[in-house]
């Protein structure tokens, strides 16, 4: 298993929103990264936290 991957606890994310739409984020694994779609943002994951700020949001494409 990779350290780098961390894996989110279920719980965790049910609590967890979009900082800028409060809505819910979905765990892309691959990316290791928390995902808005409604945003179109994805948070990163560092050593297992979530980091839930905009400013450091990658910004994605709708798919």
């Amino acid at each position: 298993m990779d350290d780098k991957i961390a894996h989110v606890d279920p719980k965790l994310l049910e609590l967890l929103v979009c900082p800028l739409t409060k809505g819910r984020l979905s765990y892309d694994r691959e990316r290791n990264e928390l995902v808005s779609k409604l945003a179109r943002l994805a948070y990163p994951i560092r050593d297992g936290v979530p980091i839930m700020l905009i400013s450091e949001a990658r910004s994605i494409e709708a798919e």
